[in-house]
């Protein structure tokens, strides 16, 4: 699946889980085909993960290869938006902001108009956010996976605790007693510079 685009659903990297085993790691499209061949060989349970979200991907894969890729091109996970009317070349989106009066006013007297504006008041929040969106985004995506997968584990209350105040040492040591595959996960997904 290496031709792929990377924004298709197929290309969504991914990894699965056999228990406590990292099976596969890689493209929606190649982890499915690999757990498939696997399951084909001898059948148990899997759990495959969106390493962009940490959220577990319910996907049947039963069937042949050319029948599990169509329904992995359908995966409403990662499903691509029906293209707008609008100016696609340079990315803009509409979507519905609800102000108050007062905000809408001092709006109109910005020089470019309340959209123009918005850009830049977003993107000044942006640079000055200092990696705080990027750490609550790995905190969660971690946690979304340890939830799943690790929450009847020794220590996932304490690794939980260690995860949200972005104490890696305390989470490594939290985790100290977990599989090393499911530990080393976790912290990868912790990272905030994983989804970049």
């Amino acid at each position: 699946m290496s031709d792929t685009p990377s924004d298709h659903p197929l290309a969504a990297p991914c990894t699965a889980f056999m228990g406590s085993e990292k099976l596969a790691s890689g493209d929606l499209a190649d982890v499915a085909l690999a757990v498939n061949a696997r399951m084909a060989a001898a059948p148990s349970a899997v759990l495959i993960f969106d390493d962009t979200t940490g959220a577990q991907i319910d996907i049947d894969l039963r069937g042949t290869t050319a029948q599990i890729i169509s329904r992995l091109a359908a995966y409403q996970g990662h499903q691509p938006e029906a293209r707008k009317r609008g100016r696609p070349k340079l990315g803009v989106v509409a979507r519905e902001v609800t102000l108050l009066p007062r905000h809408w006013d001092w709006l109109a007297q910005q020089p470019g108009g309340a959209s123009q504006a918005l850009r830049r008041l977003i993107d000044q929040a942006r640079k000055g956010d200092e990696g705080r969106t990027a750490a609550r985004l790995a905190h969660e995506r971690a946690y979304r996976f340890m939830s799943a997968l690790a929450g009847d584990y020794p220590g996932f209350e304490g690794a939980s605790r260690a995860l949200f105040a972005h104490d890696l040492a305390a989470l490594e040591e939290a985790m100290a007693a977990w599989p090393a595959d499911v530990r080393d996960y976790a912290l990868h997904l912790a990272r905030p510079d994983v989804a970049d």
